[in-house]
């Protein structure tokens, strides 16, 4: 069994509230809009990483993080990436992506708003974890952790702090 803590757009600000949220995680996923290099340096010293860059990470953070990144955790292939819109929405640059990849668990930001729907064409499971961050239009910065056991993606939980 694998634990998940998953963020996105924290815009150059990790409030550490969020940290202890993912204490007993083993891996942290940022959906980008990383922010700072400073972000995913902490994050990496204490579980493992996955990241992508957003559309306001430039230079460094486009250099280290791919746009999107397709791997397994346990027995679920996940796809992430930043702009992904969600079920029956998707941008059309992953659309083909999981038209082609078939993930059984779907995770993007940008949108900055938490959201979690069930994709019954693809048969994926999409989450986006809304804004960790404390830039943006959003009044509430959120994150969530699961657990991936297997194929399966269980104990969902979402933590919303104040902005």
């Amino acid at each position: 069994m694998v634990k998940v803590g998953l963020l996105s757009d924290t815009h150059g600000w990790l409030d550490p509230k969020i940290v202890e949220f993912f204490k007993d995680c083993n891996e942290v996923w940022h959906c980008g809009d990383i922010g700072d290099v400073a972000i995913t340096d902490a994050l990496a010293q204490r579980f493992t990483l996955h990241a992508v860059y957003g559309n306001i990470d430039g230079g460094i953070l486009r250099r280290i993080f791919p746009e999107k990144e397709v791997f397994h955790c346990e027995n679920v292939k996940v796809v992430i990436t930043h702009i992904g819109g969600y079920p029956g929405h998707y941008d059309r640059k992953i659309a083909e992506t999981l038209r082609r990849e078939r993930p059984q668990l779907f995770v993007c930001g940008h949108s900055h708003i938490a959201k979690v729907k069930y994709d019954q064409a693809l048969g994926c499971l999409h989450i986006n974890p809304g804004a960790a961050g404390k830039f943006g239009f959003h009044s509430v910065r959120t994150a969530a952790r699961f657990e991936i056991n297997g194929e399966r993606i269980e104990n969902l939980e979402l933590i919303e702090l104040e902005k």
